[in-house]
């Protein structure tokens, strides 16, 4: 094929790049390929807002790891923002070709990348394709802006292009159908394109397919296989601890993102989530050291929050719980000092303010000061005044705390939410399959299924009942938080027993209120019996 022809006197370009020598050399280089609009900057203050209202055709950034705000973050920043338009070309230069670098650099998603130093003709054959597919696909993300994804696929079949060009717009095509949920039909097309093509990408996208078709296994079967045969494809590893953690494995899912975040760890999000699944596993070092390079990342990066430092305070906590007396001093300093840092950095975070008083709450209960605790619970609930009204405590607690069954707490939400419906037949069906996972140890996806259950019939008493049941046993088998947890075991009884209870049903609920009436160290160890079918 020959090298397509384009017209760069017209193109309107960016060059961010602080080295002066390298971007005098680059400068040249456009000089050379015709472009006379060239707008050459170092990073500074102004390069967000410059970036975000002007129409440039093409985004030359180089990253210099030395740089106080590399250019790693800008490219991270200006697609967390949305400030990357479809039909500009984003090129990344660095001069650090390691693999931590390289690696995040492709989770930011550029266009393409060099390595510097690059030669005019290197520079010319990477602007060339990726100009050529631009303005190829004008009319596919203009449809996509506008929200048009059915006629955008259309439009893909539409493009006349050959070789790789063609497998790329196909490509675009399949994720178009992923988008509208049209997973059958990303299936098959996918499916083909994995097994005559080995496109890695395309074995990734049938995945999600799987996933969108609650196919687990298969996906899971593929994503391993994906993950053995392309190791450096990291988003084979996020898609797999999820599909992981779906299926109750989070030990298998803690490991996968362990080794991902090895390979590259310069992503604050994942780092986010393996602190957050280690926690579930009571993995509490690592989850501690995820959390701190997450802070350390987070210096520079868009996705900069308090986050890191509340979960590491939740870990001082969870520590002290089992801690003895001269350790628990210690751990209550740091904790405390966690806080305090964290609202000092982030002065103005009003929710920040509020699950530090719920943590805050949590701890004093943990340690036996009810009335501190309550202190600390009114605080956070005049702190929570002030946001929006849906804010809801109790979630926001069994999340700031990381427990295990945050997905209990799930409130029906009304009919009109896009994808949630009242059908009482799929809730029966839902929470059958919530009893089969229960029996097959996988708890997580048992309370999923429930909650989808209560979701889509707020009247199906079983589900409620065994709500009921996985919080009197997590009551019973963790003193921390029981007498929460047992309030929510009579929160969903009483809920029962405003329904039509069949006979079976009815002598459950007497049994589930006789339990938690008793001393729960007087019942038996285990499962307090399968739940019904």
């Amino acid at each position: 094929m020959h090298s397509p022809i384009i017209d760069y006197s017209v193109k309107r370009v960016l060059l961010i790049e602080s080295s002066g020598n390298m971007r005098s050399t680059i400068v040249y280089m456009l000089r050379q390929l015709g472009i006379a609009n060239i707008q050459a900057i170092t990073i500074n203050d102004q390069v967000m807002e410059l970036i975000k209202e002007s129409a440039f055709d093409i985004v030359l950034l180089g990253h210099n790891s030395s740089d106080a705000l590399a250019g790693m973050q800008l490219l991270e920043e200006s697609r967390y923002r949305g400030y990357i338009k479809p039909g500009t070309c984003w090129i990344f230069m660095t001069g650090d070709a390691s693999q931590e670098v390289i690696l995040h650099a492709i989770d930011c998603q550029p266009d393409a990348l060099l390595t510097k130093p690059f030669t005019m003709e290197e520079l010319k054959s990477r602007l060339d394709l990726m100009m050529y597919r631009k303005e190829a696909l004008r009319e596919v993300d203009a449809a996509v802006t506008r929200g048009q994804l059915d006629l955008a696929v259309k439009l893909c079949d539409r493009v006349e292009l050959s070789g790789s060009n063609y497998d790329y717009v196909q490509l675009i095509k399949g994720r178009l159908l992923l988008r509208m949920n049209r997973f059958k039909e990303a299936e098959k097309f996918f499916k083909y394109r994995f097994m005559h093509l080995s496109e890695k990408e395309s074995g990734l996208c049938l995945a999600e397919a799987y996933i969108g078709q609650e196919r687990y296994v298969d996906a899971k079967n593929l994503l391993s296989t994906l993950m053995n045969k392309f190791p450096l494809l990291l988003p084979v590893y996020d898609l797999l601890a999820k599909v992981l953690e779906h299926e109750g494995e989070m030990l298998p899912a803690q490991d996968v993102l362990k080794n991902a975040t090895q390979k590259s760890p310069l992503s604050l999000l994942r780092n986010m989530e393996l602190g957050r699944v280690a926690v579930y596993t009571k993995t509490l070092e690592l989850a501690s050291t995820a959390y701190r390079k997450s802070i350390s990342l987070g210096r520079h990066s868009c996705y900069r929050s308090p986050e890191p430092f509340l979960r590491l305070a939740n870990i001082r906590r969870l520590e002290m719980l089992d801690a003895p007396e001269r350790e628990q001093i210690n751990l209550r300093n740091q904790f405390d000092e966690l806080l305090n840092t964290a609202s000092y950095q982030y002065p103005k975070d009003h929710t920040l303010r509020v699950k530090s008083a719920l943590l805050k709450s949590q701890m004093s209960s943990d340690l036996g000061k009810e009335e501190d605790a309550n202190r600390y619970m009114s605080e956070a609930s005049k702190y929570a005044e002030k946001l929006h009204p849906s804010f809801d405590l109790r979630r926001e607690l069994l999340d700031v705390t990381g427990d295990r069954l945050p997905i209990l707490e799930k409130q029906p939400e009304p009919a009109v939410v896009k994808g949630v419906t009242h059908d009482p037949d799929m809730s029966i069906r839902v929470n059958r399959l919530g009893v089969k996972h229960y029996l097959a140890d996988k708890i997580p996806q048992a309370i999923r299924y429930f909650g989808l259950a209560i979701e889509n019939d707020p009247k199906n008493s079983r589900a409620l009942l065994n709500l009921a049941q996985l919080f009197l046993e997590s009551a019973k088998q963790q003193v921390a938080r029981r007498d929460e947890r047992l309030k929510m075991v009579a929160r969903y009884l009483r809920l029962a027993e405003r329904m039509t209870l069949t006979q079976i049903e009815m002598q459950k609920l007497t049994l589930l209120k006789k339990c938690s009436a008793v001393a729960l160290e007087k019942l038996p160890d285990g499962s307090l019996g399968s739940l019904l079918k």
